[in-house]
């Protein structure tokens, strides 16, 4: 150990020194010595350490042997504690301070740690350097450890505020039992609660119900599952006496329920509290929660455990009466929609509805399906204004009042008007929204009309989906009011293999969220989601109506027309374009040339998409709508594609012989150039140009002249 010198060593150890007694001050030295304190003085210069009797025994050593020697001190102590000391010291004198303070242990001769404080106070000469030091050296060892101790009761008062801090926050956002028992029991649930395990029970018609285990395996506690109360079992125990009850041991367990004796060796436990759960004088269940460890369960564990419990049976409470309020909600609004929905020819229809997640505030929508003459049906998905009975009411009604008017065979324009003039008759301030489409899969026509409502969506056989511009009118009730009964009717095409959405607008909405946004997340889930109804429907209202959390409810309806693939020699594709999609002939070319490539038949792409382009120029310029592409092989042995294009007007295309400067005109020139054979062909309510392109063409026919009653100023092809 080096010495210090008249400058601070960092390596050098302090040397206690005790001030030598003087005249009068035996009293105050005597004072000290009572209470474990002594002095001392620490010449640097001399190298000596002078300490009083009382300040040796508080070092624990013999004054009578005790040498001066700051060496004989330092041994006592342990390395890691004489390292300390050293630090301290040193940091102080070299730092220039004035004084210094440091706790210590020091080992007994009766194995005992002393905590033990040195102040001390650091003399200097003229020129600043450190060549005394004095001070005193007492017995902290009750001091430190009511410290400890008040610094543990503080960390276990914290630990208990954060785990109901943190309980009640979780069980805040619980809406459901479900959603308490999962605050109780998924991640962070028993580090929240403070507990290695726990059980819930309920109380249901005499029976006690464990809805909820976590931690540990468990089921030998109370024969886990629906059964009677027992008082032999400590969870019915705690219920039927409303008295909690804290063990401490398996033993203490087995001793108050000796029935669970041939369990004893399979409870990984060691104590346990059985918590009654009481709210509003109502014995609700029972909460159990275990522990590895062994507990006293004192006072403040006690309550913190009631504390617990009480935060939990409120919850629960909350919980059974929102659940209560929502089976009536539901199961009142599904009186007031269809039991069943049928099965239709040609096609695949799915419906859902979801109610909203507030309680009894029962919802207005509805969606329905209703059969109708000559094999068409009609569909509906509308809303009626407010979240209550009245609203639910007002729905059954008008639900029935336009199936009524649907099946008598009237216009789609013509049953919303007579919907609404019968709202408008119900003496109520609500109004409605709705969209109605009567559909015919044979030929795949869908005429629409809609009172306030979003508009269908499309999707395509290659995913695309489309929003097409459907007109409409005021909801109904208000046209009425407003005497303006007028829903024009919008006709859609259909083609095999496309879908049409109709959805209410919880389905879209989101709080703080722009509807257009929802629309959009819609229609890119359509678009996403499986081809089928079912899937489809499905998918729409796991990614959609669960993601929104909806505080309003939802009614969904998805109708596919059943794909037409062919046969594997003979595949078929059909692609309809709206006249008001900018992008559709671009797509439909490509779509051309990607199916003949995929069924091996490449060489014909180029024909086929260049009389693609042409077919479908010639309707969306000279039509008043869209068209239906259709794309099939002939069966074999014929090798040809047959290409078709199908439109609603009824005037035929006419040969034309155009001028070198003219811009139109050259379109069945064309086809005598490129098809093998074409023709055209009248359809329902309009006609379709075909064509076919393939090897080895018979000579080219030239199709019969339209009736001179139809050669119109029609500018085609």
């Amino acid at each position: 150990m080096t010495d210090y010198d008249r400058q601070p060593s960092t390596s050098v150890p302090p040397r206690l020194l005790i001030e030598k007694t003087h005249n009068g001050e035996t009293a105050t030295a005597q004072r000290l010595a009572m209470n474990r304190t002594g002095s001392f003085e620490w010449d640097m210069d001399a190298h000596s350490l002078d300490i009083d009797e009382a300040g040796l025994l508080v070092f624990g050593l013999d004054p009578l042997a005790f040498d001066s020697r700051p060496e004989s001190l330092l041994e006592r102590l342990e390395p890691s504690e004489r390292t300390r000391l050293n630090a301290a010291i040193d940091e102080a004198v070299k730092g220039g301070r004035s004084s210094y303070s440091v706790h210590f242990r020091v080992p007994l001769d009766d194995g005992r740690d002393q905590w033990t404080h040195v102040q001390a106070r650091i003399l200097r000469s003229d020129d600043g350097w450190a060549h005394r030091v004095v001070g005193v050296v007492r017995d902290a060892t009750a001091e430190v450890t009511h410290s400890a101790f008040v610094r543990d009761l503080e960390k276990r008062r914290q630990r208990q505020t954060s785990i109901i801090e943190r309980t009640t926050s979780a069980l805040s956002h619980a809406v459901t039992v479900d959603d308490v028992t999962a605050a109780l029991t998924g991640p962070g649930g028993l580090d929240r609660l403070g507990a290695d395990g726990l059980a819930l029970g309920l109380v249901e018609n005499a029976t006690l119900n464990v809805i909820a285990l976590s931690g540990d395996p468990l089921e030998a506690i109370d024969e886990l599952g629906s059964t009677g109360l027992d008082r032999r079992y400590p969870l019915a125990d705690a219920i039927l006496s409303g008295r909690p009850r804290f063990l401490t041991s398996v033993p203490a367990l087995i001793h108050h329920y000796p029935v669970l004796t041939p369990y004893a060796g399979r409870l990984e436990f060691r104590a346990a509290a059985y918590l009654p759960l009481v709210a509003q004088a109502r014995s609700l269940g029972t909460l159990a929660l275990f522990y590895h460890e062994n507990t006293t369960f004192n006072a403040d564990e006690r309550n913190l455990s009631l504390g617990l419990a009480a935060i939990v049976a409120q919850s629960l409470q909350r919980a059974k009466l929102f659940d209560e309020e929502r089976e009536f909600a539901t199961g009142l609004q599904s009186t007031m929609l269809p039991r069943r929905v049928q099965e239709i020819e040609g096609g695949e229809i799915a419906v859902r509805y979801h109610a909203a997640w507030s309680g009894r505030q029962v919802g207005g929508d509805w969606y329905d399906v209703i059969a109708l003459p000559m094999n068409r049906f009609g569909i509906v998905v509308g809303d009626v204004q407010g979240h209550d009975t009245h609203a639910a009411a007002i729905m059954g009604q008008l639900r029935i009042a336009l199936r009524a008017y649907a099946g008598e065979g009237h216009h789609p324009s013509t049953v919303l008007a007579r919907a609404s003039r019968f709202l408008a008759e119900l003496d109520t301030e609500r109004f409605a929204t709705c969209t109605y489409a009567q559909v015919d899969l044979a030929s795949g026509t869908v005429r629409v009309v809609r009172a306030g409502h979003f508009g269908p969506l499309i999707r395509h056989t290659d995913g695309r989906v489309s929003s097409p511009q459907v007109r409409g009118g005021l909801p109904l009730g208000i046209s009425t009011d407003f005497e303006d009964e007028e829903f024009p009717e919008t006709r859609l095409d259909l083609v095999p293999g496309e879908t049409l959405v109709l959805y209410t607008d919880g389905l879209v909405e989101e709080p703080g969220v722009d509807v257009d946004t929802g629309v959009q997340t819609l229609i890119n889930e359509v678009s996403a989601g499986p081809a089928g109804a079912q899937a489809l429907a499905d998918h729409l209202s796991d990614r959609l109506w669960e993601r929104w959390g909806s505080g309003d409810d939802v009614a969904l309806l998805v109708l596919r027309r059943s794909p037409d693939p062919g046969s594997p020699r003979a595949p078929r594709l059909h692609q309809y374009v709206h006249q008001a999609d900018p992008e559709g002939l671009s797509d439909a070319r490509t779509i051309v040339r990607q199916a003949l490539t995929d069924w091996d038949m490449a060489e014909f792409a180029d024909d086929a998409e260049l009389v693609t382009g042409e077919l479908l120029v010639n309707v969306l310029l000279h039509t008043e709508g869209g068209a239906v592409l259709t794309l099939e092989v002939l069966p074999e042995p014929v090798r040809r594609v047959r290409l078709s294009v199908q439109d609603r007007s009824s005037v035929w295309p006419r040969r034309r012989s155009p001028g070198e400067t003219a811009t139109s005109g050259r379109g069945l020139l064309l086809l005598d150039a490129v098809a093998a054979r074409w023709g055209i062909e009248p359809r329902g309510e309009g006609k379709a140009v075909w064509c076919e392109i393939g090897p080895s063409a018979p000579p080219t026919s030239t199709p019969p002249l339209p009736p001179a009653e139809q050669e119109q100023e029609q500018e085609q092809v």
